[in-house]
């Protein structure tokens, strides 16, 4: 089978924002990647690699070749004294493999529930919530080069995380597929209750008993009073990263706006919470036609039906110069840009 042309990706991503890929194919396996690869002959067309969809926006049609990412399974590939190391396809969604784990009683993911997305942009995004990200339970993954077709493993080092970043979105941005990744999870657990919202939703569910099965419900229960479900509103979860500023900035954003919400962040740093200060520009709630951001989480910009990709990413440009303006903080984009 060769490759479908001109095929819509509206129902591929999150956003649900309408979009021709000039050419798509999907893939469940390295050799059936390598195949599709192989019989492209135009070696400047551009690649993109899809998973779950959920952390990009089109601004417009994508001239090149889109690939899907359908590569399943789960399996234990070793274990110790301590830990057991889960192996997972870069195909399998986020939650279910979150969820799959704390049945097993692995932990170490229970704070990562209901992120949407799938495995293999977990560890490209770095991705992280309430005090855990994939860099603390991360061990390896395999990844092709789309060029020279070669299976490549990448350690912790080897990957570079950083705060919602890695060597794939970087150094090495579209020029690999990840495959698989192995995570390595405890046996017996250690709780990371430390953000207060985690703790507050425990005692509302009056859970006497701590367990990695309590933490992923209470993690669920605020996601999903606080954030938008992608099937009933286009969003990509939060639109922009939490900027750090160095200590003498934070003072002085301290002393002129006293319930400026900020943590410290090491190295005389401190971090601020970006839904915070877009909401102090007045954004909360704004709709402008169909793009908009949501009413009780300004850091998620949604669509509301019809919006373009471009009109997002304007809206984003509009609330990043206000937030400047107002702040004099310079905010990024989480969300990978098409």
């Amino acid at each position: 089978m060769g490759l479908s042309e001109n095929v819509q990706l509206k129902s591929y991503n999150t956003f649900g924002i309408a979009a021709i890929a000039r050419y798509f194919r999907t893939f469940d396996s390295a050799a059936a990647l390598s195949e599709v690869l192989a019989m492209v002959t135009d070696k400047d067309l551009p690649k993109m690699i899809l998973g779950g969809g959920s952390n990009l926006l089109f601004t417009g049609d994508y001239n090149g070749l889109v690939l899907k990412n359908d590569i399943r399974g789960i399996a234990v590939v070793k274990e110790d004294n301590d830990y057991v190391y889960v192996k997972a396809g870069a195909g399998e969604s986020w939650h279910g493999f979150v969820q799959h784990c704390i049945a097993q009683q692995l932990a170490g993911l229970e704070n990562l529930s209901l992120i949407p997305g799938n495995v293999g942009a977990s560890p490209m995004q770095n991705i992280g919530a309430y005090g855990v990200e994939i860099k603390d339970v991360f061990h390896e993954l395999e990844a092709l080069h789309l060029q020279d077709r070669e299976v490549v493993h990448f350690n912790n080092t080897d990957c570079r995380f950083g705060y919602r970043e890695s060597v794939f979105k970087k150094e090495y941005r579209q020029q690999f597929a990840i495959l698989s990744v192995t995570y390595r999870l405890r046996k017996q657990p250690q709780f990371n209750t430390s953000y207060g919202a985690i703790n507050e939703e425990l005692q509302r569910m009056g859970v006497q008993d701590l367990s990695i099965q309590a933490i992923s419900q209470a993690v669920i229960n605020i996601r999903s009073s606080k954030l938008p479900d992608p099937a009933k509103i286009g969003n990509a979860g939060s639109f922009f990263k939490n900027p750090t500023v160095a200590k003498e900035k934070f003072e002085q954003l301290k002393a002129a706006y006293p319930e400026l919400v900020a943590y410290p962040a090491g190295d005389d740093r401190y971090k601020l919470a970006a839904g915070w200060l877009i909401e102090q520009c007045g954004w909360k709630g704004y709709r402008k036609g169909d793009a908009g951001v949501h009413a009780r989480q300004a850091l998620v910009l949604v669509n509301y039906g019809a919006a373009q990709g471009n009109e997002i990413y304007q809206l984003s440009q509009e609330v990043l110069d206000s937030v400047a303006a107002k702040f004099g903080v310079e905010l990024e984009r989480e969300v990978n840009i098409i």
